[in-house]
């Protein structure tokens, strides 16, 4: 299965999938642009922008090994940059920063890698900008 994403205003408004067969062109190839005309039509919206994003793309690399699709897989509510060809995520706090080579967030300090009790985890607080360790319930 292939996946697109439609976009409205940079924004990932929908992700449908459609079966790869739809995608072939006349020598077998699949072609992206098969696949938007085709959702175009079935939904009868022929200025809708769609994009074809990768279920197995994250952070730039694809995890079988194939050619990774604009850096990240597309989620409702994530931006579409065209600048970067790229699917981000929705900015989780205020003070994380966007890693160019990834498309990903990333906090201002890294999440410690000392490992905790089974109970406790690493949770990001934004009001002291740094990491601190909760207590599952």
């Amino acid at each position: 299965m292939a996946s697109f994403a439609k976009i409205e205003n940079n924004i990932v408004t929908t992700v449908e999938s459609v079966v790869n067969e739809v995608l072939k062109d006349s020598n077998g190839i699949e072609q992206e642009s098969i696949g938007i005309e085709f959702l175009k039509t079935l939904y009868n919206e022929p200025n809708a922008i769609w994009k074809q994003t990768s279920y197995n793309t994250h952070g730039g690399v694809h995890s079988l090994g194939d050619t990774p699709f604009r850096k990240n897989h597309a989620g409702i509510g994530y931006t579409y940059d065209e600048t970067r060809d790229a699917f981000i995520a929705p900015k989780p706090f205020n003070s994380w920063i966007l890693n160019e080579t990834t498309c990903i967030w990333e906090a201002p300090i890294p999440m410690p890698t000392t490992i905790l009790e089974d109970n406790k985890y690493y949770s990001w607080n934004e009001s002291i900008i740094n990491w601190e360790i909760k207590t599952r319930q």
